[in-house]
């Protein structure tokens, strides 16, 4: 990986010197919310970086769940890793045409699911171009791997533990939604949600993690100050979510950018919270 203090990260140009490396897997995560009009498979088959093969969030998800893009099963998981041509000492390198939006969501399930060898592209697509790197538009079609999944569902919260950390309140809830959604000053862009955000959670939008100059993540103690800043309490095990577990992960890369591990993810998120009639909302 690249040889900078933040393993979770990798560069452009690291990733430009290792593109040939046959350990190396380049996966474009990209995924945009229903009201974008954009289609991330249409993009993807336009321009990708070299090697790039999709990760489709949607199609690697729970099937019989009716929220959006819920984990799936191991083998299920297993199976689409495989196709992709992850193996277990495979270096995966995931990004998005964002900057940082959805990559961080498959660098969650890979680390959820226990492989080791996982980062984020610094910047995503958008670096990458900045300085002219080449793009490609044509199939791949990679040998297949041998990746096995193993969840590790202590890193993963659900429901019933959203409920009754409302009264034990020993997790932190940040909540990785634009300011307007999460004061519910903005409509969901999902129909059927109700608008605000959970009981005592705090919010850290998953736009502010980049640096506006630069499209890159902000330095750690740049982005520890946004935690603090936002009044999340670090010395509380977290819990991320936003509107469906995707940018959720963002927040969670970006703590573990600043060393903290007791770090979960809500996987329904709001698209689970905010369609309930029973669940309290503030605003």
């Amino acid at each position: 990986m690249d040889s900078n203090s933040r393993p979770q990260l990798v560069s452009a140009h690291w990733l430009e010197q290792h593109l040939d490396d046959a350990s190396v897997v380049v996966l474009d995560a990209s995924f945009h919310l229903p009201t974008s009009g954009r289609d991330a498979t249409a993009e993807y088959w336009d321009t990708h970086i070299p090697r790039a093969v999709f990760f489709d969030i949607d199609a690697i998800s729970d099937a019989d769940s009716a929220l959006p893009h819920m984990l799936p099963s191991e083998a299920v998981f297993s199976a689409a890793c495989q196709a992709l041509g992850i193996n277990q000492n495979s270096t995966v390198v995931v990004y998005d045409t964002v900057g940082l939006f959805s990559a961080a969501r498959a660098w969650w399930m890979l680390e959820v699911f226990g492989h080791q060898r996982v980062a984020v592209l610094d910047g995503g697509l958008p670096r990458w171009q900045r300085d002219g790197r080449a793009v490609d538009n044509t199939e791949v079609t990679p040998d297949r791997g041998d990746f096995v999944a193993t969840l590790d569902a202590t890193r993963v919260r659900n429901l019933d533990q959203l409920l009754a950390n409302l009264d034990q309140a020993r997790e932190q809830v940040v909540d990785a939604r634009a300011a307007g959604r999460f004061n519910g000053t903005e409509p969901e862009p999902r129909p059927g949600m109700r608008s605000g955000h959970i009981p005592g959670a705090v919010n850290v939008p998953v736009s502010s993690l980049l640096d506006g100059a630069t499209g890159l993540v902000h330095a750690n103690q740049v982005l520890e100050q946004l935690f603090v800043d936002a009044g999340a309490k670090l010395d509380k095990p977290v819990i991320t979510s936003c509107g469906s577990g995707v940018t959720a992960c963002a927040l969670t890369l970006a703590l573990s950018l600043i060393g903290k591990r007791d770090v979960s993810v809500y996987d329904g998120s709001w698209s689970e919270w905010g369609a309930r009639p029973d669940t309290p909302i503030d605003c």
